[in-house]
C-alpha cells in the first residue's frame, strides 16, 4: 500500500499528550492513559489487537516532529538518539523536523533518523522518494500531524479515542482548516474506540 497514513491516540477532549511534558514524563501528565489499549492493560480486547496491527504495519518512511523525537530544545548540545533504544520500531528512514541541523543517526534494525531544517513539505517529499511506493507514515506529534492535515497529504487517518479527559497539553486539531475524512471502520473496546478514516481524495 502506497498511502500516506497517520495513527494517533487521543483523549475525549482532543489531546494527544497531557500537560507538563518532560524527559521523565514524555507524554505529559495523564498522557499514557491514551495508550492503555496497547500497553498491556488486561482489559484489552480483540479490537485493540487489530488496531495495534494497524499501528505497527511496515511503512517505507516516516515523518515526525522534533518534540516527538526527544526532549532537547534549541541546539543539539547533548547526545540524544530518540526514546526507543538502540533498535527503534520504525525499521525505515525517519525524517525529523527541526530548526537545527544535525548529521543523520543510523540505528540498529534499519532505522536512520534524518534531520530536516527546510520544513514539513521538504521532509515529506524526501520521505516519499525513499519510501519507493511502500507508503509514508506521519508519526506525530500534534504539530506535525496538523501540518500534514492542512497540506492534504494524509490518505488514511486512524484515531484511538480513549475515554479520558486530560484537560490540557498538546491538541491535534487546533488550526486544522478542513477535516475532509469519512469513517470506514470502527472498533470498540473498554480502553478505546478505534476509528479508521479515509480521505475523500484518497480513492
Amino acid at each position: 500500500m502506497s498511502d500516506t497514513t497517520c495513527h494517533m491516540s487521543i483523549s475525549l477532549d482532543g489531546f494527544v499528550a497531557g500537560p507538563d511534558q518532560s524527559r521523565d514524563n514524555p507524554m505529559g501528565k495523564g498522557g499514557l492513559k491514551n495508550h492503555g489499549w496497547h500497553l498491556g492493560d488486561e482489559r484489552a480486547s480483540d479490537a485493540d489487537v487489530t488496531a495495534e496491527r494497524w499501528l505497527l504495519r511496515p511503512r517505507g518512511a516516516y515523518v515526525m516532529g522534533r518534540n516527538m523525537f526527544g526532549p532537547i530544545r534549541g541546539e543539539w548540545d547533548e547526545d540524544w538518539d530518540g526514546w526507543w533504544g538502540p533498535e527503534p520500531p520504525f525499521h525505515a528512514p525517519v525524517f525529523v523536523l527541526t530548526h537545527h541541523a544535525r548529521e543523520p543517526i543510523e540505528m540498529e534494525g534499519g532505522t536512520t533518523f534524518h534531520f530536516v531544517t527546510a520544513g514539513f513539505d521538504a521532509a515529506y517529499e524526501r520521505a516519499l522518494e525513499v519510501a519507493d511506493g511502500n507508503g509514508v507514515d506521519i508519526a506525530g506529534g500534534a504539530s506535525t500531524v496538523r501540518q500534514a492535515l492542512n497540506a492534504g497529504v494524509i490518505d488514511e487517518l486512524t484515531l484511538d479515542i480513549a475515554p479520558v479527559l486530560l484537560g490540557g497539553g498538546e491538541r491535534m486539531f487546533d488550526g486544522v482548516e478542513n477535516f475532509g475524512f469519512t469513517p470506514v471502520e470502527v472498533l470498540h473496546s473498554p480502553l478505546a474506540t478505534h476509528i479508521r478514516y479515509r480521505s475523500s481524495n484518497a480513492d
